[in-house]
């Protein structure tokens, strides 16, 4: 037999364990399934400056701060990947890996989105051999040494920061003539004396013999190889939405098209942070979903 709850929260990052805060706080019973780790990508960011009342904190506090808030409420947590969701009825049905199933009233998926790989030939083959998606992660095995980072975002820029403080040298990639992250990023990085920057450049292959050794690019429409002992790719991400197609609407990125209430078009099926088709993705914004979807997911409930 399934437990049941009122709420049934899918992900635990800002979005999710938000939702969780304000839907215990008004009464309902929560259960939030997280199948990675709690807090969300926002753990991987070494510093966090733009989160309103804290001057400036690392991703993984804050990922911590927000699970023992929402704990605190009375939320129930559990480490589980949801492998399925369906309507029956009334009440939502979720399915876990380990063969768990549990019982809601509404869902909210909080799913978040994974990091966006570059498709190239053999890139699978690199990944945790030279080539990694987080420097807050594995920016320490390349103390010393020089490695490259591609992406133009603000996240690219953070993780060259980073990386810049360790590294022998930092080579920030990025495929168009301007950057897209924050210009105080962009100004840190010119004062560092060990990053150099290759604009207007893609990768278009890699290569090494077990582990990464070298990204052949295309600069300035001229081919170049660049000897590198690791690459950090910060291109963007992909939501995780597609085992819940069924019951979406999702845009052509995969992105779960919803109203400004956050509803989907399963009624009781709400969706918060990453995941959710927006303009703009920050930590602020997926803890504005959150509380928007558990407000209105709690509505839902007082309406049936």
């Amino acid at each position: 037999m399934s437990a049941k709850y009122n709420i049934l929260i899918i992900g635990g990052g800002p979005a999710g364990l938000t939702a969780a805060t304000y839907a215990r706080r008004a009464g309902k019973s929560v259960l939030v399934l997280e199948k990675a780790a709690f807090g969300g990508q926002i753990t991987w960011s070494p510093k966090v400056e733009n989160f309103p009342g804290a001057l400036s904190i690392s991703g993984a506090e804050l990922g911590d701060r927000l699970l023992e808030q929402a704990m605190a409420q009375g939320a129930e947590v559990e480490m589980e990947e949801v492998t399925s969701l369906r309507k029956d009825h009334a009440e939502f049905i979720v399915g876990t890996e380990s063969g768990a199933e549990y019982t809601a009233s509404a869902v909210i998926l909080a799913t978040g989105a994974r990091p966006r790989t570059m498709g190239l030939h053999g890139e699978d083959d690199f990944i945790g051999n030279g080539i990694s998606f987080c420097a807050v992660c594995d920016g320490a095995f390349y103390a010393g040494k020089d490695v490259a980072v591609y992406g133009g975002g603000s996240s690219a820029l953070q993780d060259a920061l980073l990386l810049s403080e360790t590294c022998q040298s930092v080579t920030l990639i990025h495929r168009r003539s301007a950057f897209r992250g924050e210009a105080a990023l962009v100004d840190a990085l010119k004062a560092r004396g060990n990053v150099r920057f290759l604009m207007d450049t893609t990768i278009d292959a890699v290569s090494g013999d077990g582990s990464l050794a070298a990204l052949h690019l295309n600069h300035a429409e001229t081919g170049d190889t660049l000897p590198i002992d690791g690459l950090f790719v910060a291109i963007g991400h992909v939501p995780d939405n597609w085992a819940f197609a069924s019951l979406l609407t999702l845009d052509a990125s995969g992105y779960a098209l919803s109203g400004e209430d956050c509803l989907t078009r399963t009624p009781g099926l709400f969706v918060a942070g990453d995941c959710r088709a927006k303009s703009i993705r920050q930590v602020t914004t997926a803890a504005a979903d959150g509380s928007v979807a558990a407000l209105a997911a709690c509505s839902y409930l007082d309406a049936l």
